[in-house]
């Protein structure tokens, strides 16, 4: 069972960055798409950004120009980099990746999740 570990969520004031990180021991991120969502409170979790096995990567339009979506070279580690942040960007994010099953891509997997705070 692949488990997916996120880290660096945060407190920053509006207009500031942070650089969320995943790592999967024994997962390769660039063998099936992988994601980043976020729910915030009340709301339900949305998709913010998603790189596919191709490197494709798509935004939702709420973060586009501002987050951008990525894997380290070795393809064992995925990050999410945060610029410019607004107050509407407080939210839980959860690292997603696909699952591998008879060698296929499959079912979404999730990580435990990692605050995210902006303050005005």
């Amino acid at each position: 069972q692949v488990q997916l570990v996120e880290s660096g969520g945060g407190s920053v004031q509006a207009g500031g960055s942070l650089k969320l990180s995943c790592a999967a021991p024994g997962y390769i991120f660039g063998d099936c798409e992988n994601a980043w969502y976020r729910q915030a409170p009340e709301k339900e979790r949305e998709l913010v950004a998603s790189i596919a096995r191709t490197g494709f990567t798509r935004y939702s339009d709420s973060v586009k120009g501002r987050f951008t979506i990525s894997l380290d070279n070795a393809k064992k580690n995925m990050y999410l980099e945060m610029n410019s942040l607004k107050t509407e960007d407080t939210a839980v994010y959860y690292c997603a990746a696909k699952s591998i099953k008879w060698g296929y891509c499959a079912g979404w997997m999730w990580g435990q999740g990692t605050q995210v705070t902006v303050s005005s």
